[in-house]
């Protein structure tokens, strides 16, 4: 264990600090702040992880997720905040807990920790990021999408994808994830995916709220239409996800209303928690 703990603290520049491994000028900050887009974008990110096969079949055999998804949503933003957000020894010590774990998922065909599987649960995260923020906030140029994709290269290394197999810049990861998703690509529905996706998208209220758990999903289900509407056309059709003129309509005055909103109402509602804590963190240095 040792030894892993330093190639990993090698990996991620071996810094010790407050402003954690990205830091308060980095894009990464600037672009996961936003409540809206982190709770929008990700049932987005987790579609796209399911539509690999093989991350389907690890979810399905491997959690609870088809009873309580929100415990996976929860842990993947708990996750992800704490490596953006956290301090550097915090960081470190969630991307530790994760790379054991995910060392006990195996199965039939798959391990979690396969650099290969690993990259594309990664790329679903970047991408989905700068999906959001273009559709939602505003398009991001070319040189913020690269500085931000740069920032992320130390992190995918850390959870195990190597050097040669990550790539190296945007233009890369961009026909990567072009590739993926194309004709001969590895990203498939199957139909444990569409299984797992009912749950993402018609998720109990139970959980949440108690008193809530005998509502019908199909009273809620379209406040999840956005997030259906930033998925690539080829993912949304092999998932056979309805996206009419009405559905259009619904998640297009969802996101009118979110953006009238967001400039009157204060960081302090707007954004998520972990994003402030880290601010008056830094602040109080």
């Amino acid at each position: 264990m040792t030894g892993s703990v330093t190639k990993l603290d090698e990996t991620l520049g071996g810094r010790d600090g407050i402003g954690g491994l990205y830091g308060p000028s980095s894009e990464a900050w600037r672009l996961n702040r936003e409540a809206m887009l982190l709770l929008g974008a990700g049932p987005r990110a987790l579609l796209l992880q399911l539509a690999h096969p093989l991350v389907a079949a690890g979810v399905a055999d491997h959690s609870d997720f088809r009873a309580d998804p929100w415990r996976r949503l929860r842990a993947t933003l708990r996750s992800y905040l704490a490596i953006v957000y956290g301090t550097t020894t915090v960081a470190r010590a969630e991307i530790r807990r994760l790379n054991e774990l995910h060392r006990t998922i195996v199965g039939a065909g798959y391990q979690a920790r396969d650099p290969a599987l690993s990259l594309w649960v990664h790329a679903t995260l970047v991408e989905t990021t700068i999906v959001a923020h273009d559709a939602w906030v505003e398009p991001l140029n070319r040189d913020r999408r690269a500085r931000y994709y740069a920032e992320t290269l130390p992190i995918g290394r850390a959870f195990g994808v190597p050097a040669g197999l990550l790539p190296a810049d945007l233009d890369a990861f961009e026909g990567y994830v072009a590739g993926m998703l194309g004709p001969t690509g590895e990203v498939r529905v199957s139909p444990v995916a569409r299984e797992l996706a009912d749950a993402v998208l018609h998720p109990p209220r139970g959980p949440v709220v108690p008193a809530l758990a005998g509502l019908a999903p199909v009273t809620y289900a379209w406040t999840l239409w956005p997030a259906i509407g930033l998925l690539p056309d080829s993912v949304r059709i092999d998932y056979g996800l309805r996206w009419g003129l009405f559905e259009r309509a619904v998640a297009g005055w969802l996101v009118a209303g979110w953006r009238t909103w967001r400039p009157i109402l204060p960081p302090s509602f707007r954004h998520m928690p972990q994003a402030l804590a880290a601010d008056r963190r830094v602040s109080a240095q």
